[in-house]
């Protein structure tokens, strides 16, 4: 090695030790650059949102005072709006003047009230009123005014501002609010104009739970508001009237045609019921049909009686054919039972077959006595059987005489039902010819009556809409009020202000404060390195070369934080690197180098970006012969020129000579045995390495070092693309020690970094140099 490199480690002295122990960790919380409450970065505090609000203050405040600025004109360029009002009643229910129901019965309905606020608001009801005022012409509405007008300043631009507000009306106005109706197709094209323009200005405001409503116009002139409001209400109220008119004189010619349509129809149904009369001699048909219907009546019930006598006789008749081959049991037979005579016979009969026992005993067969007794039981017995078969012939004569009865009286009622029938059938039709001419001689009447209410009542002009309250001509204007107008332009202005500012901070995906690396890095934050807005000249940004204190103390405590991330005594070489170029990692790498070197270490500073080599320029050194010479083989390890600069302790290795293949050189052997033997010589080695995400060099050499330190340009640098380079180098097999933000512009957002940096502690630092 040549006779700059140094030949030993030295250990820290007191100086070094106490400089260590200056500023807190990474983890710790607290206001100062190392400082950061990693539990609040998902916290949102009011603070947080005023810091947004300081950032993008200018953005705010330029659209507040257009805003505000352009409110302000309108307001005082704006033609003032007159508003006459009149107050309708409209009474669903009209005088009760007659007790006949009229043509045009309004009675209260849920959709009577939205029909007459449509009604006030139609076309029909608007071209009525231009025409009682002639106002076809009237420059309001469409016409020419005498004249060209002057040209003015104030007059242009109100016109030009009133076209706006017309077209964003236009856009805005619910459809509900504007006239719907089509124009009639007799309107000329200035007609429709002027009566859009008139009910453009037309509103219509039910009072609540009242039938009350208030109608206003707005117009330039006042009493050209109040006289079209109260013209108006006139042609709505004979508009009214003309309906219901109509309506009687249409129901009168109807019902005038229907009358004489149904005098005839009540004639002709007449005739045809005096006809059928005529015909069957129905002059008494009710008093037929009463005696009719008695006759089958009664003769019903006589074949039900008859019918009941004749099932009797017969079950009588049955029984006694059934005991005629029994004597015994026959002699049961109720008509044998209570017949007289033959219960005399019977007797006679036992006294002679007593007799005939008693001379049998005493006399002979053959004697004269017993033959007469004989002859006399024979005779007795014979005149029983007489008598037995006599009853039984009149109990069949009896049951054949109810059997007759019962068949002619059935024939009987079948008649009468003929008759009954024939009759009912001659009923049916004398019935319905009727009942047409009670119904059509009804009908006639009523459609009578209803003529003679129908002229009467179209004779009577009364309305259910009065004018509770005519329109006067306004005072004052209700618009524009500029009290309200500048102050809803002002509060529109500071509201469209500050939604600006903060949908821009939303779209801006740029890591910007602390709290965003740990919230999308998930890194710890080493410190923040603030812009300098006036550079020296001729000389680098390093810490040797009288910057701000700030600056100084910003990289104190970035160097505090990397010392104590790793405990380690041996040699430990830390790659600095970013996502992208021009976020100075250079600076960043130089400046660490030169505060580790303060702190009493041995410091070597190696310019590893190969491509872009920057350190040599810093400092002031050549860029030959470097590190490339001796990774390409040109130099021995003894022949490497580590020059020794200004700052005791630190050291410093140019980059060389741009070689074609940097990826490949430091990801060789020759250069971690190089790295290796350098440990034996320095206690810290910082790299400065190429951006991760252009090329891969950053990745090789983060494989091999013990950390990395990451920068990050404030207002630079996407969340997107710094997470990526993080990954890459995750992948690779860092280890990420931390992230520097640089670049902090502290002159322009002293307030959105006020939690990290006061302006206290500069005068703090510089106070305590000077005491």
């Amino acid at each position: 090695m040549s006779d700059e490199f140094p030949t030993g480690k030295s250990q820290p002295g007191p100086s070094a030790r106490m400089a260590i122990a200056e500023p807190v960790t990474a983890g710790s919380s607290g206001d100062g650059y190392g400082g950061y409450d990693g539990t609040r970065s998902g916290e949102s505090h009011l603070l947080d949102y005023v810091r947004v609000l300081s950032k993008r203050r200018w953005t705010a405040l330029t659209v507040f005072v257009i805003v505000t600025v352009t409110a302000t004109i309108d307001t005082f360029t704006t033609t003032a709006i007159y508003r006459a009002r009149t107050q309708l009643l409209i009474e669903a229910d009209k005088p009760n003047i007659v007790a006949f129901k009229e043509v045009i019965e309004e009675r209260p309905s849920a959709d009577f009230y939205p029909t007459q606020y449509a009604l006030l608001r139609s076309r029909s009801l608007a071209r009525r009123t231009l025409d009682s005022l002639k106002l076809w012409d009237h420059p309001e509405f469409g016409g020419r005014a005498s004249g060209p007008p002057p040209f003015n300043l104030r007059g242009s631009v109100n016109q030009a501002l009133g076209g706006a507000k017309s077209f964003v009306a236009a856009l805005v106005t619910p459809a509900r609010s504007r006239s719907t109706e089509p124009a009639a197709a007799e309107e000329t094209g200035a007609q429709a104009a002027a009566i859009d323009a008139l009910l453009s200005r037309l509103s219509i405001s039910p009072v609540r739970n009242s039938r009350l409503v208030d109608v206003s116009y707005e117009s330039p002139d006042p009493a050209l508001a109040a006289r079209v409001l109260n013209a108006l209400a006139r042609m709505y109220i004979e508009q009214s009237l003309e309906f219901k008119f109509l309506a009687s004189k249409e129901a009168s010619d109807w019902l005038g045609q229907r009358l004489a349509e149904e005098r005839k129809k009540v004639e002709a149904a007449e005739q045809a019921l005096q006809r059928y009369r005529e015909q069957h001699a129905s002059v008494s048909l009710e008093d037929r049909q009463n005696i009719v219907v008695q006759k089958l009546t009664d003769l019903n019930s006589a074949v039900t009686r008859a019918k009941t006598e004749r099932v009797a006789k017969q079950t009588l008749y049955n029984q006694l054919i059934a005991l005629q081959s029994d004597p015994a049991r026959l002699d049961t037979f109720p008509a044998i039972l209570l017949n007289p005579l033959i219960q005399q016979l019977k007797s006679q009969l036992t006294d002679v077959q007593r007799q005939h026992a008693q001379l049998s005993e005493q006399l002979g067969e053959k004697h004269p006595d017993m033959a007469k007794v004989r002859s006399s039981i024979q005779t007795t017995e014979a005149k029983l059987q007489t008598e037995i078969a006599k009853v039984a012939q009149a109990v069949r004569n009896e049951y054949q005489a109810a059997e007759d009865q019962e068949q002619s009286l059935t024939r009987m009622l079948n008649d009468q039902k003929r008759d009954a029938l024939d009759l009912n059938q001659i009923g049916i039709e004398y019935g319905v010819l009727q009942r047409n001419a009670e119904s059509t001689r009804q009908l006639y009447q009523t459609l009578l009556q209803r003529t003679n209410e129908t002229n009467v009542s179209g004779e009577l002009k009364t309305s259910n809409v009065r004018i509770v309250d005519a329109a006067e001509a306004p005072r004052g204007p209700v618009r524009p009020n500029h009290q309200s107008d500048m102050f809803m332009g002002f509060a529109g202005g500071a509201l469209f202000a500050v939604v600006l500012a903060f949908f821009f901070e939303y779209l801006d995906n740029r890591i910007k404060a602390p709290q965003d690396i740990k919230a999308y890095l998930g890194l710890p934050f080493l410190g923040f390195v603030p812009a300098i807005r006036h550079e020296p000249k001729g000389s680098a940004l390093l810490l040797n070369n009288g910057v701000p204190s700030g600056f100084s103390e910003a990289f104190r405590s970035v160097r505090t934080n990397v010392l104590f991330s790793s405990a380690s005594d041996s040699t430990r070489s830390v790659v600095v690197t970013s996502t992208a170029p021009r976020e100075g990692k250079t600076l960043v790498a130089s400046n660490l180098a030169i505060g580790l070197a303060q702190a009493g270490l041995r410091v070597l500073l190696m310019d590893a970006d190969l491509r872009r080599p920057r350190i040599h320029e810093a400092f002031g050194y050549d860029q030959e012969p470097g590190l490339s010479n001796f990774l390409v083989g040109r130099q021995k390890e003894s022949d490497v020129v580590v020059r020794k600069s200004d700052v005791p302790g630190l050291y410093v290795l140019a980059a060389g000579k741009h070689p074609p293949n940097p990826a490949e050189l430091l990801g060789s052997r020759r250069f971690i045995e190089f790295v290796q033997s350098l440990g034996e010589h320095f206690d810290w080695i910082v790299i400065d390495s190429p951006p991760v995400l252009p090329v891969t060099d950053a990745s090789i050499l983060a494989h091999g070092a013990t950390g990395v330190v990451f920068v990050v340009g404030a207002e630079m640098t996407s969340r997107h693309a710094a997470q990526s380079a993080v990954e890459q180098l995750q992948k690779a097999g860092a280890h990420m020690i931390g992230v520097v933000l640089n670049r902090v512009r502290l002159d322009r957002n002293r307030y959105y970094y006020s939690r990290y940096y006061r302006r206290e502690y500069t005068e703090y630092y510089t106070d305590s140099k000077t005491a």
